[in-house]
């Protein structure tokens, strides 16, 4: 009877721990069935809210977020294409990606100092900082990821 009772608990907990792991991991699916203007109009809201936006500052942000959700969309359902195909990029094109994200980035934060005020703008850039350490925190105990391979060797920097 002890041992069916372990057996049990067992079974159990390992299904309660693969429920768990089911939960967290289905976010993505939630945000890909947003339009890219959906997607836009809530970053707009948010920015409003953050940085206290004008109207007119709102209708000039929209239209350049709404083409970067759209090209982003565009972009991963290019790179969700080659995943089923099994298809890796080669280093060039790893560099010519690389490449156009660091242009877009330059290119939107230039667009972002035009409209926004010195404060905003300021505001804007420590929001920005903060996203990539979350996002690198976030990334860092996932499988795969180069931060944790380097943790796992002891190449801690």
């Amino acid at each position: 009877m002890k041992k069916l009772a372990s057996i049990l608990v067992l079974v159990f907990a390992v299904t309660f721990t693969t429920q768990a792991q089911k939960k967290r991991g289905g976010n993505g699916e939630r945000d890909s069935k947003l339009t890219a203007e959906q997607h836009a109009t809530l970053a707009v809201k948010k920015m409003t809210l953050t940085l206290d936006l004008s109207e007119k500052q709102q209708n000039q942000i929209k239209p350049i977020l709404m083409a970067k959700m759209a090209e982003r969309q565009a972009a991963m359902a290019e790179r969700k294409a080659d995943r089923k195909d099994r298809k890796r990029p080669t280093a060039d094109e790893m560099f010519a990606m690389q490449n156009k994200r660091l242009d877009d980035k330059i290119a939107m934060k230039n667009r972002m100092k035009d409209i926004l005020s010195k404060e905003q703008f300021d505001k804007f850039e420590k929001m920005h900082k903060n996203r990539s350490k979350m996002a690198m925190h976030k990334t860092k105990g996932k499988k795969g990821s180069k931060s944790n391979k380097r943790d796992q060797r002891g190449d801690r920097s």
